[in-house]
């Protein structure tokens, strides 16, 4: 894997406003808590039937908005004198259906419609819509932050981050595996691929991971399978950026899957402690992969196993 290729600025020093547009997740709460620590007033704008319950607290200010209404977006931190801002966050679509009365609040405004037939319409890969979302806030003045800036204890780290060890026929399954997800994540395919014993169990595709593991964990009955997942290559921190949690480790066990290999700084674990211990708890795994080994063989696995250390 690459180095991300996106050049983006430095974080300015607070007291600095900053900026939060949060969809779902635990993700930009502990973004939220991160900004206020440092000192950064944060002005949050969270996506309406998205955005956790206690976010708000947590913000200088806060507004709900539409998820498709970029133009918004950008009108209402500019108005607060926002020039920084950070998007984190998974939009549930089920969620935007829950309530038809809303549906009105989710209507994309002019700009959104603009950036649409600007860019949009022949490429809706997740990268594309996030340089479409970027353009449109650049245009009202305000530009997007490495999202992981806030966060960096909570990125993954090269070697093993759980007391349990990879067993020998899990390094073997990385050793394989790796060279495969680096191909995937240069084609933008998918941020993971699932092996056991040298055999392909499951790729991710557009379901996602947790749908990706639920499948294999149907399609392989064994335990002790082995996930893999990165970045695609040349991923924009600005948002593209795969994460883990106790939920991920939670669906991983009950799908049979007792090792989780993630590219080193490429993976946010949210929650990192907490979630460290639940793999520790249940039996499975975390190895952290530099992201410059394209390849790899079972002895350099067993050597970056002796690495790290539980957190």
């Amino acid at each position: 894997m690459v180095s991300p290729l996106t050049i983006l600025p430095d974080p300015p020093p607070p007291p600095t406003p900053i900026g939060l547009i949060a969809a779902g997740g635990n993700l930009p709460v502990l973004i939220a808590r991160a900004l206020r620590e440092r000192g950064h007033p944060v002005h949050g704008l969270g996506l309406a039937s998205q955005f956790e319950p206690a976010l708000p607290t947590l913000c200088t200010t806060f507004r709900s908005v539409g998820v498709l209404r970029v133009g918004t977006w950008g009108r209402h931190l500019s108005n607060r004198g926002v020039r920084h801002a950070i998007m984190v966050g998974k939009v549930d679509k089920a969620a935007l259906m829950h309530n038809p009365l809303r549906i009105l609040q989710h209507l994309p405004d002019m700009r959104t419609l603009l950036a649409w037939y600007r860019n949009l319409r022949h490429d809706k890969r997740s990268h594309a819509i996030l340089t479409a979302v970027a353009n449109e806030l650049g245009r009202c003045g305000v530009e997007l932050l490495d999202s992981t800036a806030p966060i960096p204890d909570q990125l993954s780290e090269t070697g093993c981050m759980t007391a349990r060890q990879p067993t020998p026929q899990q390094r073997s399954d990385i050793a394989f595996a790796w060279p495969l997800l680096n191909e995937l994540l240069r084609l933008d395919i998918g941020q993971a691929i699932a092996v056991r014993e040298r055999d392909t169990i499951a790729v991710e595709a557009v379901e996602g991971t947790d749908r990706m593991i639920e499948r294999s964990g149907q399609l392989c009955r064994a335990t002790g399978w082995t996930l893999c997942k990165g970045a695609r290559t040349g991923h924009d921190r600005r948002s593209d950026v795969p994460t883990v949690g106790i939920r991920t480790i939670e669906n991983l066990h009950a799908a049979g899957g007792r090792c989780l290999a993630l590219a080193a700084g490429d993976v946010i674990i949210v929650n990192k402690a907490e979630t460290l211990e639940a793999a520790d708890r249940l039996g499975i795994a975390v190895l952290g992969v530099p992201t410059i080994a394209t390849t790899l063989d079972t002895d350099a696995v067993t050597a970056l196993a002796g690495q790290g250390g539980a957190v």
